[in-house]
C-alpha cells in the first residue's frame, strides 16, 4: 500500500479543444498519465492530486475526465488548482460523487484524511509576489483553511503531510502568511505543482529549505509519473 502525488493533469476528454498538447512537453500527456499510472499505482494505493484537474467549467462539464481518473487503479484525493472552474461547495461536490458512481475519488477541503499514520492534508494556496498578495482576501481564507487542515489531523493524533496547489515559495517570493502556517505547526513535507516549463522549474524550491521538505509534483515536471511519497 503505497502514496503517490502528482499535480496539474489538466485533463480535457471534456474538451479536446482545450488540451494541453500545443505546449512543448506535453505531447500526449494524457496518454502518458495513463500508461504510467498503470505502470506503478496498484488498487490498494493512494494518489493524492495537487490541483488543476480538469478544464471542465462545471462538474457535470468535467464528468468525461473525472470518469477517467475513477477508473485507473486507487483511491484519488483530489484539492483545488486556480483551472478547477468546476470546483463547488464540499456537499454538492460530494454529492456529484455519489450521483456518478465515482467512488474512488475524495475531496481534501478543510479537512484531512489518514494513511498509515500520516494526515493528508492541504489546500489550493494562492500567491505572493514579493510579499504582497494578488488578493488579501482570498490568502487569507486559504491560510484558515490549510491551518483547518493540518489542525484536523493534528486532532487524530497524524502527523501531517501538505499538498498544495501553489508553491510557498518561488523565484525568490515567499508567501509567508502560509509559509507561518507550515513552520507553526511544524510540517517537515510540502508537495506543490502549478509551475510549468523546465526555466520555470529551475527557479522552484526542492528539497530542504528551513527544515521543510519541499516537492515539485507539476505533471510535465514529473513526465505525467505519479510520485511515490510512501
Amino acid at each position: 500500500m503505497n502514496l503517490y502525488t502528482i499535480a496539474d493533469l489538466h485533463l480535457s476528454f471534456c474538451d479536446p479543444d482545450k488540451t494541453m498538447e500545443v505546449f512543448p512537453g506535453w505531447e500526449k500527456y494524457q496518454e502518458r498519465l495513463e500508461e504510467n499510472w498503470l505502470n506503478s499505482v496498484k488498487s490498494d494505493d493512494t494518489v493524492v492530486l495537487a490541483g488543476d484537474i480538469s478544464w471542465g467549467m462545471t462538474m457535470q462539464q468535467a464528468l468525461p475526465d473525472f470518469r477517467f481518473l475513477n477508473e485507473l487503479p486507487g483511491r484519488k484525493i483530489i484539492l483545488k488548482g486556480n483551472h478547477d472552474y468546476w470546483w463547488g461547495t464540499m456537499n454538492k461536490m460530494e454529492t456529484f460523487l455519489k450521483e456518478n458512481s465515482l467512488d474512488s475519488i475524495s475531496i481534501l477541503h478543510n479537512n484531512h484524511y489518514e494513511f498509515m499514520g500520516k494526515g493528508i492534508c492541504g489546500t489550493r494556496g494562492w500567491v505572493s509576489i514579493n510579499g504582497e498578495s494578488q488578493d488579501e482576501k482570498v490568502l487569507k481564507r486559504e491560510v484558515q483553511r490549510l491551518d483547518a487542515s493540518i489542525q484536523s489531523a493534528v486532532a487524530a493524533g497524524l502527523e501531517p503531510i501538505v499538498f498544495m496547489h501553489y508553491p510557498p515559495i518561488f523565484a525568490g517570493n515567499f508567501n509567508y502568511d502560509i509559509l507561518e502556517v507550515l513552520y507553526r505547526n511544524k510540517i517537515r513535507e510540502c508537495y506543490y505543482g502549478h509551475i510549468h516549463g523546465r526555466s520555470a522549474h529551475e527557479l522552484c524550491v526542492q528539497g530542504v529549505y528551513d527544515d521543510i521538505n519541499f516537492h515539485l509534483i507539476s505533471g510535465d515536471f514529473l513526465q505525467f509519473k505519479p510520485e511515490r511519497v510512501m
